[in-house]
């Protein structure tokens, strides 16, 4: 699964988060709660900024 541009869809499922490093839904959650993944609460939604998963990665200007 690409990463979408942060302007276009600025958060993520924590699954699809998940996907995009390469960890089954559980294991995303369960980093998420660890803070592995970088995460923002809106009220009882967990969401993944696409930017600083990008940044955590070391992909903030869409290369490697």
């Amino acid at each position: 699964m690409p990463i979408p541009d942060p302007q276009l869809q600025p958060t993520l499922t924590v699954p699809d988060a998940g996907r995009i490093i390469g960890l089954s839904r559980a294991a995303a959650y369960d980093a998420a709660r660890r803070g592995d993944i970088p995460t923002i609460r809106i009220g009882r939604r967990i969401v993944v900024p696409t930017a600083r998963l990008l940044a955590m990665l070391g992909l903030e200007n869409g290369t490697a």
